[in-house]
Formats: C-alpha cells, structure tokens, sequence
C-alpha cells in the first residue's frame, strides 16, 4: 500500500453531543478544523455553523454540558473557554446563530463555571461555579428567562445538582470527596441551607470511622415526588439502582432490575428520567455501551429493561458518545462510534424502537476499513492475581507487514478513566495511525480505571505510582511471551495521569524502553499540586496525598525523583493553556534533562489546554509522535512506500 497519511484519518469529522428540538439538530463538530457548534435539518441538509470561526470549543468531554438548546427561549446556552483555559463562562446566542453574549457575568465574576443540569420546559439552568482565588465551589439555580440567580450550595468540595422536583422548589446534591466517597443533600424552597440525606460528610467523621462508599451518581426524583432513584454502589461493586423514600432518608433500598441481555464485565453508568414511569440506563460492558429504556415500578421498587437502545446490530461493540431524549416527539439522539468507525449521529423512535435514522455519513478518505485495527481483547492476570482488561492492536494482514512488530505501549490517563474503542477520542486516530505504520499498539485499563467496578477504581486512590506501575511492568513481562510483538524494540506513551505514568515507568524501569511520550505528565507532585486550581487542591489531597503530610511519600511517587536514570529519548508534548498540568510543570522536565545533556524533544501548543483538538495542530501532533517512533524504534519508510523493518 501507499505511505498512509493522518490527514486520512482526521478526515472523519466529530460528531458529538447532539442534540435535537423540532426538526433542528445541534451537535458540536470539528468542521472548521476546531470544535464549534452547528446545526441541521434532521432530515439531512448542510450543517450551518452557528459560532464565528474565531470561537474555539472544548472537547464535550471535558466538561459535564458543553451547551444546552431552549427551544422556548430560543436560545443556546454555551458554556465557553478561552483556547483550552477551562475558564467556563455561560453564554447565549440565538437558535440561529451569532456571537456569543455572556449571562450573569457580574455576578458569576471570578468563577469558572459548568452547566450541571438544565429544565428546557422552564429555561431553568444548574451551574456549579468555581472560585478562581479560593477553595470554594457554589451552585445555583438559575432563571435564564428572568436573569434570578439563587444560591442553593457553598463549600470546599462542592455540590453537583443530581436531581430535581418538577416545580424545581425541591433539589438533590451530591457532595463528593473522592471516587464513590459521596453525600446526599436536599435543597427545599424557602428552608434556607440545603440539609443532609443520606451519608457522614467528611469534617463530622473522627479517625479509624468506617464509613461505606455510597457511590451515589444520578438522583432523579420519582413519579410519585416520594423519593430519589439513584444509581449506587451500595449493593453492588458495580453499581446498581436504589431508592431513598423522603421519609425515610437513613435507609436506600435496593431497586432490583431485570431483562438485562448483555454479557461480560463492566458497570452500571447513570439512569435518565424521559417521561413518567418510564426511564433510560446506560452500561459499559467491557467498554461498550449498552442503552436501555425501561420502566420504573416504585411501589415494588422494581426496574424492568424493556427495549435496547444501543448494544446490540449496527449499535455493538462501540461507544455511545453521548444520548439526548427528546420527550416532545418520544425519540433519542445518539452520537455512536467504534474503533473503525468515526462518529456519526443517529435518531431512533417508534414504539419498538426499530425506526433508525442515520444524519451523518463520516468515513475515513483513502483507507478501506480492512487497513484499520479492530483491537483484539488482551486483558491479563498481574503480579497479585488481579485481573486487568486490555487490548492488543495489530497491523492489519491486509497491510503486508511480515515479522514482529515493534510495541506502543499505551497509557490513559484519569487515573481514574477509561480507554475504549472510540473514534470520538484523541487515542483512537493515533493508535489506528501507528497501526498503519506497522507497530503493534498494547492499551491496558490497570487498575485504577473505571469501568469494573468501584473496587477497581479505587486501588488507586493514594497509590499513584505504586501498584498500577507493577501491572505496566507485568504486562511488559506477559507481552514477551507473544511472538507476534518485538518487545524489545517497545516504546511507551501517556496522556495526563498516563503522562505521568510514562515519566514513571521511563526513570524507574528504563531497561524496559528504546522511547517515551509524555503528553501533559505530572512530572513533580509536589508542584503540581501546589500548581492547580484552588478549588481542586482539596480532592488531590484526599486522592493523591496531601503536600503537607505526605510530602515524602509525594517526593517518593515523583517521576523528579528518579529523572537522572532515564536512558531512552524523550518528547514532551504540552499547551500553553492548560490549567491541570500548566506549561511549567513540563518545562521543568525538559529543562532539567537538557541541562543534563540528555535527548529531550518538546512540543508545545500556544492554543490548546489539556488536549490537542484543532486540526492543524492534531496532524503535527500526530505525525510528530509518529516520527519520534520510527526513529528510535528503527521503522523507516523506505522509497515512499509503507513502513518497513530496517
């Protein structure tokens, strides 16, 4: 085959968050070369951009509601940064289009904020505001028809609207401290300060209290408005649906659910109210998405999974990207993608569910899908006998490679997240373009990922470092064994916490790598920590460690550390921009090898934060990874054709 190039890949534009009102579909896309906002006829037209293109959005991932459309208010409510600051601010424009005008900007000055929930019958807005200069987080309700703000939550760790009562005088919060480590707080019209539900706030417990993580996710009020279906983890590791009666706040009953079909390992993500008895729940089964529409019965607290939405047909294997319901004309929205199949959006409706409509028709230029890397499963049993889910992406037969492959070995970041088979990612266009060029891509979900279960996700917790770091080292043993790979010639490579992880792993088992990436790492826990927003230094001092009290053991964690005994080549990858791990935090690394003589790269871009998402600078992105790959694990191209081994 030809040489593959990534403008092939990133040909298939995202399509993300859709949503729809009347016969008008709004979705966030990357037409432009950035993320904007545009809008449709649903039954298909040319999509209409309804941002000017100097206006840049974030990825809809990294905020809980990038916008919201109020088809009675005619607007949209957006909530947007500055190139990656992640400095939130509500904005309107009109359905149709313009510049955006800010909204309760004096009195949200000084806040970063995040549209947490929304009521589009009423023009009612939930936003969780961060205070840029203290460790303080307020929610409010807002009133977007009247410009009335109301307070309804203040404190360090802050309160995210879970639920509320359909006349909106009554509001769930949820108040978190660290992963499944949640309260419950009810705000009442009128009754001043929001009072506790269910579970012991962090400042009442005294040392060595048990306390049970609740877990608590989605709070929706029932039908009846006596009590709260809520997913928790109090029954199952992997979560599951309970109940709280107002009447009897102390005690969560078990919702049982049944008609489940799917099969495999995974969790239960959130439940979402459509119209009254009846409800939708989203699962991640070994990383795919399963939809379902079901039935509440609350007087036998029973949940009965009546249709899959998305799991199984042309909607398996893959990721559901995000699900709106529209409950004036009973039908979903769905942005769905695969490991080989960009993102695309679809309408589903009818009673059965069985009317499927598909707006978008994105593909990747020049590649047939054969050329592309379905990934096969590749989960392992590590050092202490915990199971831990992976996958192995292969060149593709079809590509003609011929002897084992040189490894990529791929680290997510969180911790506390999830890699899976979506084209809506950066991860995703990057492992198919490695594939491509001949290499063998390895992506482990250590433990520490989300996705199989809370006791999974919680080994990290304090930890970082330390057992997830023997699990890389393990697979790296178990990837040997493989006569398919070329461990030795095997270079490693992370986004955020997976930055972090790949400086670890570089300094502190260098014999195990010929290159490292590291894309936005923490480099020193001591400075990064002192380096974030206020409002975030409480969480990472619970999950992580406290730069005070555990400053030893932060100093022990640290990739600073050991920085002298890194042997291979690295590169740095970074934006300007990025408030979670700023600018410095990298200088610092690269700073310190160069002043040692040692092979250091560093990429930085002036207009991206804590991702890379304009198209321009995605292909130097990409293409320089690629590069730094093929130069130290001795893959050249040779006579402009595909990669082949020296």
């Amino acid at each position: 085959m030809s040489e593959a190039r990534i403008e092939s890949l990133l040909s298939a534009r995202l399509f993300q968050a859709p949503q729809i009102a009347g016969d008008r579909l709004y979705f966030v896309s990357n037409l432009s070369g950035r993320l904007s906002l545009y809008a449709m006829n649903a039954g298909g037209s040319v999509p209409e951009p309804l941002l000017p293109p100097n206006v840049a959005l974030q990825n809809p991932h990294h905020v809980a509601r990038l916008f919201q459309v109020y088809p009675r208010l005619g607007k949209i409510l957006l909530m947007l940064d500055d190139n990656g600051d992640e400095n939130y601010r509500p904005m309107l424009l009109s359905l149709d289009g313009g510049y955006p005008a800010p909204v309760f900007s004096e009195a949200l000055a000084g806040y970063r904020c995040q549209l947490a929930d929304y009521d589009i019958d009423h023009n009612v807005a939930y936003l969780f505001a961060e205070s840029s200069h203290e460790a303080n987080n307020v929610t409010f309700r807002a009133n977007l028809a009247t410009g009335e703000l109301t307070r309804l939550y203040s404190g360090v760790y802050g309160a995210f609207v879970s639920g509320f009562a359909p006349d909106h005088t009554r509001v769930a919060l949820i108040e978190g401290y660290s992963m499944g480590d949640r309260t419950l707080w009810l705000w009442t019209e009128g009754m001043g300060e929001a009072r506790l539900i269910h579970g012991t706030p962090l400042g009442s417990r005294e040392p060595g209290d048990d306390i049970p993580l609740t877990g608590f996710g989605a709070t929706l009020f029932a039908p009846s408005g006596r009590g709260l279906l809520l997913t928790t983890s109090l029954f199952e590791d992997t979560y599951g649906l309970g109940y709280i009666a107002f009447d009897e706040p102390d005690t969560v009953a078990r919702v049982e659910t049944r008609g489940a079909v799917h099969e495999g390992a995974g969790e239960l993500e959130y439940v979402q109210h459509l119209r009254d008895d009846h409800y939708a729940v989203l699962y991640n089964i070994d990383g795919a998405s399963w939809l379902y529409e079901g039935v509440f019965d609350e007087t036998h607290l029973e949940f009965r999974l009546e249709q899959v939405i998305c799991g199984r047909g042309q909607f398996a294997g893959g990721v559901l990207d995000s699900s709106y319901y529209d409950p004036d004309a009973d039908r979903f929205v769905l942005s769905f993608s695969t490991a080989v199949s960009p993102t695309q959006i679809y309408t589903i409706e009818g009673a059965k569910r069985d009317i499927i409509r598909r707006h978008t028709n994105e593909r990747v230029l020049g590649l047939p899908e054969e050329h592309l890397a379905p990934g096969e499963d590749a989960s392992f049993i590590s050092h202490d006998g915990l199971r831990v889910s992976a996958r192995l992406y292969m060149p593709s037969p079809t590509l003609g490679y011929e002897g084992p492959r040189p490894l990529i070995y791929y680290i997510h970041g969180g911790p506390q997240s999830q890699e899976r088979p979506d084209f809506a990612w950066f991860s995703m266009p990057l492992i198919q373009f490695l594939t491509l060029n001949g290499f063998a891509i390895f992506v482990p979900n250590a433990r520490g990922s989300t996705g199989y279960g809370l006791s999974y996700t919680k080994h990290v917790d304090r930890d970082w470092g330390g057992q997830d770091r023997l699990d890389h080292v393990h697979a790296m043993k178990r990837l040997t064994e493989d006569p398919r790979i070329d461990a030795g010639r095997a270079a490693v490579i992370g986004r955020s916490y997976g930055g972090y992880m790949t400086l670890t792993l570089a300094t502190r088992h260098p014999e195990l790598w010929s290159a490292a990436v590291d894309m936005f790492g923490p480099y020193d826990l001591l400075t990064f920590i002192d380096r974030l927003p206020e409002t975030w230094k409480p969480y990472f001092a619970i999950s992580c460690g406290d730069p005070v009290e555990d400053r030893d053991f932060l100093m022990e964690r640290s990739p600073a550390t050991y920085i002298d005994a890194i042997q291979c080549p690295l590169l740095v990858i970074q934006g300007q921009n990025d408030p979670r791990v700023i600018e410095r935090e990298s200088r610092d690394v690269v700073e310190r090898l160069r002043a040692n003589g040692r092979d250091v790269e560093y990429l930085v871009f002036a207009d991206e934060g804590h991702d890379v998402l304009k198209y321009e600078n995605r292909v130097v992105c990409y293409n320089t990874i690629t590069e730094f790959f093929r130069k130290h694990l001795s893959l050249q191209r040779i006579d402009g054709q595909s990669a082949q081994d020296l």
